[in-house]
């Protein structure tokens, strides 16, 4: 019995030190532990992410464009050179079709977007095509009443530039550097099927889009008929009607309306609608179901189009794009509606002259 006892007190004692001896060892951080898994499920969340993206975009990129004639883009020589604040990236909207050469091709709009600024906004500056500058080597004819020089269209330095060697978007840059003292670091030239094909890629519903137009011929308009040119068949360009108001548009509308010059607005209108359809695209293009489907349409983008913009481009800026497609564009059209005189340019097209001094001054305003 004594033996017994003893064994009992002996065996509490032992089980006594032996909690003692667990309660010395430190206990394992748990938490620590939770949030080291938790970074890294996130960090092979965004890995895939980002792997998806970059595989969507590479299967954009081996797309083949539609139509026989199609052919890989020619990326151009472009002297660009880096901005005060942010990126610049000329824009280019020509109007070529599958299986016309680059020097067969106007620009229907020039554009310089502004990206990765210090505000964080995305900043958008047109200029109207009808713009009279002096073009080295080209302008021939003296006008004495506007000081000689303004005797060339500015899209028109496109054209003479791509007859040079394919270098438009280089020409374009420089007319843009003599007379706005504007730096231009990347360009773009995208054509009527790159842009409707990127826009279905990236909006199959299409995009949402309030269509305005001016009056026409002092009338106001319920709907305008526009020329559908994507649907061009032996040189004869049908109309497509486009109603005024709330709707959503496919790529092939949404250029038409963009191109859309026939109300008393002319050609300022025409500015004005792409600026509108380009804002529309970027602020609705940052939901992110977009990821993936944008990714592809960029590829797609990509392999149409003459750019020296890095592949890594979109990747390295997407949330400053995303932010600033957030905070809104800033948008402006050199000239203002009316800020100009009517003058002609050599071969006697009528043009706009315009204070180019001033217009320096606005865009250092807005750090470009």
């Amino acid at each position: 019995m004594v033996v017994h006892l003893f064994k009992k007190i002996l065996s509490k004692k032992t089980k006594k030190k032996a909690v003692a001896a667990t309660s010395d060892i430190p206990k394992k951080p748990r938490k620590k532990i939770r949030v080291k898994r938790i970074l890294k499920w996130l960090a092979l969340f965004f890995l895939l992410i980002i792997g998806g993206m970059v595989f969507m975009f590479v299967k954009g990129l081996n797309s083949k464009p539609a139509g026989k004639d199609a052919k890989p883009a020619v990326v151009e020589k472009f002297n660009g050179k880096k901005t005060r604040d942010g990126v610049n990236i000329l824009i280019l909207g020509t109007d070529g079709r599958i299986g016309e050469k680059s020097d067969e091709t106007r620009t229907d709009s020039i554009m310089v977007v502004n990206v990765n600024n210090k505000e964080g906004k995305i900043k958008m500056v047109s200029f109207m095509r009808d713009t009279l500058v002096h073009i080295d080597g080209v302008s021939q004819q003296n006008i004495p009443e506007y000081d000689g020089y303004y005797d060339q269209k500015l899209n028109t330095a496109f054209t003479i530039g791509e007859q040079n060697n394919n270098q438009g978007a280089e020409l374009v840059r420089q007319m843009l550097k003599d007379n706005f003292d504007i730096d231009i670091q990347y360009y773009a030239m995208v054509d009527f099927k790159t842009f409707a094909t990127a826009i279905d890629t990236l909006f199959p519903n299409g995009v949402e889009m309030n269509a305005q137009f001016s009056t026409v011929d002092g009338e106001k308009v319920s709907e305008v008929e526009v020329p559908d040119d994507l649907n061009m068949k032996d040189g004869v360009v049908p109309q497509q009607t486009i109603k005024v108001g709330k709707q959503r548009m496919d790529g092939r509308t949404l250029l038409n309306y963009s191109r859309f010059r026939k109300d008393d607005e002319g050609d300022f209108g025409r500015t004005r609608r792409q600026q509108e359809v380009l804002t529309a695209v970027i602020q609705q293009a940052k939901n992110p179901m977009k990821l993936f489907s944008g990714s592809e349409a960029l590829g797609k983008v990509y392999a149409m189009t003459s750019t020296n913009l890095p592949y890594t481009f979109p990747l390295t800026n997407s949330w400053s794009l995303l932010t600033g497609a957030a905070g809104g564009v800033e948008r402006v059209t050199i000239p203002d509606l009316g800020d100009w005189k009517d003058a002609y340019d050599m071969y006697g097209g009528q043009g706009l002259l315009i204070d180019f001094e001033a217009y320096k001054e606005r865009l250092q305003q807005m750090g470009l």
